[in-house]
């Protein structure tokens, strides 16, 4: 792979890194126990003068606690090809070893197989 398309690649996974690190502070706090996870913010709307705004506050815990999740997970595959780049090996499949299209790292700098590994899953 070409030096500057690493590069460039690097600059789009930082970006994509730091939307959803922004994203992940509105609905969550960083565990300083564990790095690289975060804890969902419980919404507390008020004083619950009814069962129901004890269960609205729930439901949206709940939506938020997938939310955050999925967000980790991305931000972990983001770091993963951040450490790759600097470690000289990223673009690499990590089933078959061959180079991952530079296509598809375009279209998913994030991505750790090629497209034909990707489908035999």
């Amino acid at each position: 792979m070409k030096k500057e398309t690493a590069q460039q690649l690097k600059k789009q996974l930082e970006e994509k890194k730091g939307k959803i690190e922004k994203e992940l502070e509105t609905i969550a706090q960083k565990d300083p126990k564990f790095k690289g996870d975060y804890d969902t913010r419980y919404p507390d709307f008020g004083t619950h003068q009814s069962p129901d705004e004890s269960a609205l506050e729930v439901s949206a815990y709940e939506s938020t606690l997938s939310i955050e999740y999925a967000l980790e997970i991305r931000l972990q595959e983001i770091n993963t090809a951040l450490e790759k780049i600097k470690k000289g090996n990223y673009g690499k499949c990590e089933k078959c070893g061959k180079p991952i299209d530079e296509k598809r790292l375009m279209a998913m700098p994030e991505a750790k197989t090629c497209a034909k590994c990707q489908k035999i899953k």
